[in-house]
């Protein structure tokens, strides 16, 4: 009995011992938390840090689809600017649907929908046809281009402008919105374009800038020496489908030279040759063929040295530092350039399968 006793009592010892440690756990437990909440700086800090490292790094083709969006929204509800519903679904469904095929006829690791939604909006505000087939045929040159026309990993010319122009060029029954929508819808279009620039800091928006300021002067040169009234190049500018053209499709990143020098040299040029088919050959869809004739020019103007190949940004990773071997949706293979003026390059990256697979490989 004895021994009884002093093994129950052992095991009390033990119980209060365990319940003594836990209930000090659970105590400290307490006392860090109500540190924590009176002291709140370092975790905080520490939440901020990692903020930092993953921050969100938009892709304004975000912006850009939200923009097109709500004016091709506003053109079926409010405007008379001739959009059908059909034309537009017939575009888009062909636009999705030819991206997803050569995507996977590519090889491609993840469907990208961004870029095709962007071509779609574009021909839906800009194509006119009374034929549906012809929209889509539309939508499918566009995004086949992509994946076909290229030269050292860059699209040769702007999808929507490539389809638009051959449609005009092979059929009378397909022409290009006037762009004529309105006082107060033109400046609510080019005040969301004003913000675009300010969304991605004006990255590579000399394009843009160049054609704008030299096209704007061409026009006011001509009405000074016929001695027409300034209103007349004022009324020419105000056109909603200039708009879409200078800030959707010539700064296309993708088809635009790679260096700043060659972008604004690229501006001036398409500008240039439009101001003369438009007067000398009374083409009203002048920036259009102008923009298509002038897309073999990049490929040269990359030659200047210092510029850096575009990648369109994804949330969480700064181009630079995607892996290696990530094979990226935008390009064939992943180039990182050495510092400005060194005029070099390394490729990294595997290129598989052959034939047509590589050209469609890579497209947005």
């Amino acid at each position: 009995m004895h021994v009884i006793g002093r093994l129950d009592a052992a095991a009390s010892s033990s119980d209060f011992l365990q319940a003594k440690q836990q209930l000090g756990a659970e105590s400290r437990g307490r006392d860090a938390r109500m540190s924590a909440a009176a002291n709140p700086e370092p975790a905080v800090a520490a939440f901020v840090e990692g903020m930092d490292k993953k921050r969100f790094m938009p892709d304004p083709r975000h912006y850009q689809i939200a923009v097109l969006s709500l004016l091709v929204a506003a053109g079926l509800r409010f405007l008379d600017i001739g959009i059908e519903p059909l034309g537009a679904a017939v575009i888009g469904i062909a636009a999705l649907a030819t991206q997803l095929l050569a995507s996977r006829l590519a090889g491609l690791p993840r469907f990208d929908p961004l870029s095709a939604m962007v071509t779609a909006l574009s021909l839906t505000l800009l194509l006119r046809t009374d034929v549906a087939a012809l929209g889509a045929l539309a939508a499918v040159l566009a995004i086949g281009s992509k994946f076909l026309l290229r030269i050292k990993g860059k699209h040769l010319f702007n999808p929507a402008n490539v389809a638009i122009v051959s449609l005009l060029a092979v059929s009378d029954r397909a022409w290009v919105s006037t762009g004529q929508w309105g006082s107060a819808t033109l400046s609510a279009f080019a005040l969301a374009c004003l913000g675009f620039l300010v969304l991605t800091k004006a990255r590579r928006a000399e394009t843009t800038l160049a054609f704008l300021l030299v096209h704007a002067g061409l026009l006011t040169g001509r009405a000074l020496w016929l001695g027409d009234p300034l209103a007349i190049p004022l009324h020419q500018l105000q056109n909603g489908a200039l708009l879409i053209f200078a800030f959707f499709m010539i700064s296309d990143p993708k088809t635009t030279p790679d260096t700043a020098a060659g972008r604004l040299l690229y501006g001036a040029a398409v500008a240039g040759a439009a101001f003369v088919i438009r007067f000398a050959w009374y083409e009203p869809s002048a920036p259009l063929v102008a923009l298509a004739l002038c897309a073999p020019l990049v490929p040269v103007l990359d030659l200047l040295p210092g510029g850096d190949r575009y990648r369109w940004r994804r949330p969480g990773m700064q181009p630079e530092n995607r892996p290696d071997n990530e094979e990226s949706p935008d390009a064939t293979t992943h180039e990182n350039h050495h510092p400005a003026g060194d005029g070099r390059h390394h490729v990294r990256g595997r290129q598989h399968g052959s034939g047509l697979l590589r050209l469609l490989r890579g497209a947005r």
